[in-house]
């Protein structure tokens, strides 16, 4: 099996392996971690002295060795239940049952669905559980810890020869390390030596932005003799072609788009940062919205009058609306914005898309899916009150790698768009939320005005989290249609020439879906449409979760649904022109810019079968994976490919040290860069772990709702990677990136109660 992908085909719940190949990335040179992984895999160990130390654990609480019975080895598939070999299965003290309602509440939990304290909790220093008083705010009940060096060197000296420093403006009273002999041998961990102790970030880029402060610093520094005799460290930069990359250039294949300036997130944070587009519309909406309620309640005093004659009543009423109408006439005003001219965008079957996902959804991440095959990403959910405000952290949700702005694959088969240009569209777009109409505009028209490579903007109504859903965004606004409606018109007026969509789940609560009607007036309009000129708000594309808020995931996405939903948009769709009003003429600016909707749907995509099932059978344009991705995130290759892939256990953690190495290039490859890559990549694993290698299972497809019974891998790696023991998530990020620094904490995100939002999907 080592480095080898199988390949299958599904024909009628068959399994056929169809092709083997090696894999590119199974036998990486200078990679620490998988030539320990392929020396893992060569040992097939059956006996559980050999398994990882959750498997190992479990086997000792069942006090016995013997397989348990499965319901597949007699033919038989329960439902939700993943049918795994018998000679795979280990018998366990957790039963199928438990096993399953546990994972199914991981999700949930994931969500900030349950709330109870944190009781499972990695610590490098001690690893015990510790129970804390839970905190107020957004995040804060998950504890980190700290990777940071004992004493920090300086900033003026970080990147700068040993006897060139540059000033410090607080000399002596500055409380960082001066010298940098003492940093190196006193107050810095000692180097790794994993990816051939070289530097990953200086072998992408050229150099490191870490200078001193990076934890492979011996790979790219050396001592030299200056003209007066004196000893002096220097940094080195990577000679490419004969010539020399300066610090802080970028290699090829390593450049990060939508940098937004230091200066224009101060402007926004000092209001100094102008939106007048936002404002006049906002101004406007305001009026009209002030006008509306006092004409409402002047109707409801005058239909209020006791004691009048029934004949003198309906004769007054008459005169009342005639000075109404004359009123209205006098006071109306066209929206002071109209929408422009939007580029053209597409999807199709050959553009699965990676739904935006909090926490996972990072660059890192969606530049593994785009290796993989990807062709649509989404920034992570931003707050718009927070764009607004010039946080840092919310604007670093929108920073994207040059890959992501490459354009997506495009057939001729696909529906015909007017005029689209493939050239130029890219993958990346961005998604916000928003519980006012003025913070959605505002912040898209700040957004499209300071991020230039965005395919899209996105607006979430599908987040079901409860701190979101009580402020009135995410969810809320599909109880509040009439508001989405303003906040969507808005965020079209103001993009300039970025399309806007919108994210929706099929309603709010169990049995009564609203999502329909949603639809309807997404693409026809709604009351609303009468002041904008009539019309939809113009959105370019639709994407339907298959669930409601209150459902979260304990049961499976309603296609049957999507597709009802998905039979009225390609009805509006192929009624083209047809949909002038005959009273007034619709303004072409504020209909879809492709000159049709796209829709989308989401929810419990596993497998290139569930993909292509999906669109022929609910004839959506494409379908959006989350959890799905998370756990196998060559599940776009499938798609590609159009059938199953069997990834060895090497090739899986090949894929592990390419998140790795681009962590590393994303956050840095200091002491706080190697915590922030460590902390995100034990995030993935919480995901990845519940992968169900295809070799193991006695039917196809797999299923995203099934959960498995406690299983025994081909090899002691495999085993490992399938452990949901997180101390053995810490095992494989320490095949990386070394032990974890005295102070890192970890506490898996299903075991806090923690506003953090899990994969739409």
């Amino acid at each position: 099996m080592g480095g080898k992908a199988k390949r299958f085909s599904y024909p009628q719940g068959e399994d056929e392996q169809v092709l083997s190949h090696e894999s590119p990335l199974a036998h990486s040179s200078g990679a620490h971690g998988v030539k320990l992984s392929e020396k893992l895999e060569r040992s097939e160990s059956p006996d559980a002295s050999h398994q990882s130390r959750a498997k190992r654990i479990k086997l000792e609480d069942a006090g016995n060795f013997k397989l348990q019975s499965n319901p597949a080895s007699q033919g038989e598939r329960r439902n939700g239940v993943a049918p795994i070999k018998p000679e795979s299965v280990i018998s366990s003290a957790f039963t199928i049952d438990s096993t399953r309602g546990s994972a199914a509440a991981n999700d949930d939990a994931a969500e900030a669905a349950a709330h109870h304290e944190p009781s499972n909790a990695y610590s490098s220093t001690s690893g015990s559980t510790k129970r804390k008083e839970r905190a107020k705010g957004q995040n804060t009940s998950r504890n980190f810890g700290s990777s940071r060096d004992q004493v920090g060197l300086c900033s003026t000296r970080t990147n700068k020869p040993e006897l060139s420093p540059d000033e410090c403006p607080f000399g002596d009273r500055c409380k960082f390390e001066h010298d940098l002999r003492k940093y190196l041998k006193e107050w810095k961990r000692e180097d790794l030596t994993t990816f051939g102790a070289v530097c990953p970030v200086w072998d992408a880029k050229g150099s490191c932005d870490s200078g001193w402060k990076c934890r492979f610093v011996r790979s790219h520094m050396k001592e030299r003799e200056t003209e007066d005799g004196k000893k002096e460290l220097v940094l080195l930069e990577k000679p490419t072609n004969g010539d020399v990359i300066k610090p802080g250039a970028m290699g090829s294949g390593s450049r990060t788009v939508n940098d937004v300036s230091t200066q224009s997130k101060t402007d926004l944070m000092k209001r100094k940062f102008r939106t007048p587009k936002a404002d006049a519309w906002t101004h406007w909406l305001e009026t009209r919205e002030k006008y509306s309620n006092n004409r409402q309640a002047a109707n409801s005093k005058n239909s209020a009058g006791d004691g009048v004659e029934d004949e003198e009543k309906e004769s007054g009423n008459k005169i009342i609306d005639r000075q109404e109408q004359d009123e209205n006439r006098a006071c109306y005003t066209e929206p002071p914005l109209r929408p422009a001219e939007k580029r053209k965008v597409y999807f199709g079957p050959e553009t699965p898309v990676l739904a935006p996902l909090t926490t996972q959804g990072n660059l890192p991440f969606r530049r593994l899916c785009v290796s993989l095959g990807a062709q649509i990403t989404y920034s992570e959910m931003a707050m718009s009150l927070p764009l607004i405000q010039g946080q840092k952290s919310e604007w670093a949700l929108m920073r994207a790698h040059e890959s992501e702005t490459t354009p997506p694959a495009y057939s001729s088969k696909g529906p015909i768009v007017g005029l689209y240009e493939k050239a130029n569209d890219l993958k990346f777009g961005a998604q916000i939320a928003a519980n006012k109409p003025w913070q959605a505009v505002k912040a898209t028209e700040i957004l499209t005005g300071l991020c230039p490579h965005l395919r899209v903007v996105d607006l979430n109504c599908g987040c079901p989290i409860d701190l979101v859903y009580r402020s009135g965004a995410g969810s809320a606004l599909l109880d509040m249609q009439g508001k989405l409606e303003k906040i969507l018109r808005g965020m079209n007026a103001v993009s300039g020439e970025v399309p806007i969509t919108v994210k929706i789940r099929m309603g709010t609560k169990d049995g009564r879906p609203n999502a329909l009607k949603l639809v309807d007036k997404l693409v026809y309009g709604g009351f609303e449409s009468e002041d904008f000129g009539g019309g939809g708000p113009g959105v370019a594309a639709i994407t339907l979760h298959g669930r409601s808020r209150q459902q979260r995931y304990t049961k499976r996405a309603d296609w049957g649904y999507i597709a009802d939903c998905a039979a009225l948009v390609n009805e509006f769709n192929s009624q083209g022109d047809a949909l002038v009003d005959t009273a007034k003429e619709l303004d072409e600016r504020a209909q879809p810019a492709s000159g049709r909707v796209f829709f989308l749907g989401n929810g419990d995509c596993y497998s290139h079968v569930d993909y292509f099932d999906h669109i022929e059978k609910a004839k959506v344009d494409s379908v959006m994976v989350a959890r799905g991705a998370l756990i196998k995130p060559w599940i776009f290759e499938e798609i590609e490919k159009g059938q199953y892939l069997d990834k060895s256990a090497t090739e899986r953690l090949a894929l592990v040290e390419q998140y790795v190495r681009y962590g590393l290039e994303t956050w840095g490859s200091d002491e706080w860069g190697i915590g922030t890559t460590r902390r995100f990549l034990l995030e993935w694993l919480s995901f990845s772990h519940r992968y169900v290698p295809m070799g193991i299972l006695a039917h196809l497809p797999p299923s995203l709702q099934d959960r498995p019974p406690t299983w025994r891998g081909r090899n002691e790696l495999e085993t490992l990677l399938g452990s949901a023991n997180y101390r053995d998530w810490i095992k494989i990020s320490e095949m990386f990136l070394g032990p974890a620094h005295k102070d890192f904490r970890f506490e898996p995100k299903h075991k806090s109660n923690n506003y953090d939002i899990e994969a739409e999907g």
